[in-house]
């Protein structure tokens, strides 16, 4: 891969690579023993995906340079492409960028003589995100062969619907949507089915938010979501026992989940924001290695900070 733009570009070795250094991230500390700049350009609102970034990149050792849409001369009507080349030329080894157009990553790809990591393309893709998916799955089931893996909630306008509901097949998963019918998106290849029917059969059940800003506040899909298509307290008590509950955030508590089971016991919400900083640590540095902006003696093993934990003897084979 060139730059790190979509799914699609990444073969399932690329994926099992990725998910195996950010194994390593998690068990043990690395350091870049080379001066390097990140500039994150977030052109939307972000918690998780920026401040994992942020602390990937400290934990590397690199220097984050920060961008603020609204004091920068993006004001003044310069473009993204004139932005990014700006921060290219100022001395940049990576940007990551998330904006809300589908198509910006292949505007600038073509023109960038550094990596560019998709931090979410409008409703087009958000790969990072499916990446910590998959490896936080990995950590439960230690396979994704013939998983049943729903993802429920708004598909038509989720970037990262589409990205994980690809990666996941990949990786030899079964990918269910769910959710009101007005949200689902006929292009894309996946059955739908009830929510009643999802909680039965998923080992895996990814729910989205509902994405309130795209729909008129009186569309029968929104009102009383939860009690048609979302995750209920009494839905929960028949998913199966080892069934685990995702969502990439924000959580609109009561709306696609009951506020009760976002930190229930099957819940692993919070350990995806976790892995969210390794996944991305994997991501970059990969990026780094394939530009040849490093080599592997750029990489120093500084401390195991995690003997014990039980995926150390993790092994990502499909």
């Amino acid at each position: 891969m060139k730059h790190f733009l979509t799914v699609q570009d990444m073969a399932v070795n690329d994926m099992v690579a990725l998910l195996e250094m950010a194994n390593k991230f998690h068990l043990d500390e690395y350091k870049l023993t080379k001066q390097l700049f990140s500039a994150n350009l977030f052109f939307e609102p972000s918690t998780r995906t920026k401040m994992s970034f942020i602390v990937a990149e400290k934990k590397l050792g690199m220097e984050s340079l920060e961008f603020h849409q609204e004091m920068s001369s993006m004001k003044k009507g310069e473009s993204l492409y004139d932005t990014a080349k700006t921060f290219e030329a100022i001395g940049a080894n990576v940007l990551v960028i998330r904006h809300e157009h589908d198509e910006w990553a292949n505007e600038l790809s073509e023109h960038m003589s550094i990596p560019i990591i998709n931090a979410g393309a409008g409703k087009k893709a958000h790969p990072t995100q499916s990446l910590l998916d998959a490896y936080t799955i990995y950590q439960e089931f230690t396979t994704f062969n013939g998983l049943n893996i729903v993802i429920a909630g708004d598909i038509k306008h989720s970037r990262v619907a589409r990205s994980n509901a690809e990666m996941l097949s990949k990786l030899g998963a079964n990918v269910y949507f769910s959710g009101a019918p007005e949200f689902m998106d006929e292009t894309l290849p996946f059955p739908h089915i009830s929510i009643d029917e999802a909680v039965e059969i998923c080992d895996v059940l990814m729910l989205l938010r509902i994405q309130h800003e795209r729909h008129d506040q009186f569309s029968s899909a929104t009102v009383h979501y939860n009690d048609h298509f979302g995750l209920t307290v009494a839905r929960e008590k028949k998913m199966k026992d080892r069934a685990i509950i995702l969502h990439p955030g924000p959580v609109n508590r009561g709306v696609e989940i009951d506020s009760t089971l976002v930190e229930c016991e099957r819940s692993r919400i919070f350990e995806q924001m976790s892995n969210g900083v390794y996944v991305r640590m994997a991501v970059l540095t990969t990026q780094l290695l394939n530009w040849g902006i490093i080599n592997e003696n750029h990489i120093k093993k500084c401390t195991e900070t995690y003997p014990e934990q039980r995926i150390r003897n993790m092994r990502f084979v499909n």
